[in-house]
């Protein structure tokens, strides 16, 4: 049976690293459209842009080939270069022995993952591609909630 075809487009933002921050997820799937966001009040871009793919890959409720668009070359790069896989095997240590960062969410996204077929696709953020746009809108409103701005 063919697998059911999904684009996911993401963004995070954050005022201040670390500072409050949010995240916008798009998906579309045949023709139809769910937008989703969140944020918290004290956090990092790296962990917004992660949390967008999770809750995107979350709100899936079968196995689904699944094309990611997102403006973070620190999630493409840790899952289609082996980075995140290479952390978990060394006990979530970098090649130099430091820890790696943001373990939790790298975990989450690596067992989400595994569910899927799967591609990224890399976007220049800010570029005026509309998904990638609106979930960076989507993103920094969500940012803002917690900014009092």
């Amino acid at each position: 049976m063919a697998l059911t075809k999904v684009e996911m487009f993401t963004d995070g933002a954050c005022s201040g690293n670390p500072g409050p921050g949010g995240w916008g997820t798009i998906l579309r799937c045949n023709g139809t459209e769910k937008e989703m966001s969140g944020g918290e009040s004290n956090t990092t871009n790296n962990r917004m842009e992660l949390l967008a793919v999770i809750n995107g890959l979350s709100a899936l409720n079968r196995r689904c080939e699944v094309k990611i668009y997102t403006d973070s070359q620190y999630v493409v790069n840790g899952i289609t270069k082996g980075w995140a896989e290479s952390w978990k095997k060394n006990g979530w240590r970098k090649k130099d022995k430091k820890p790696a960062l943001n373990a939790d969410l790298w975990d989450m996204l690596l067992t989400l993952l595994a569910e899927h077929e799967y591609s990224f696709i890399w976007l220049k953020g800010h570029d005026g591609h509309p998904e990638n746009e609106r979930c960076d809108a989507m993103a920094v409103a969500e940012s803002k909630k917690f900014s009092g701005n």
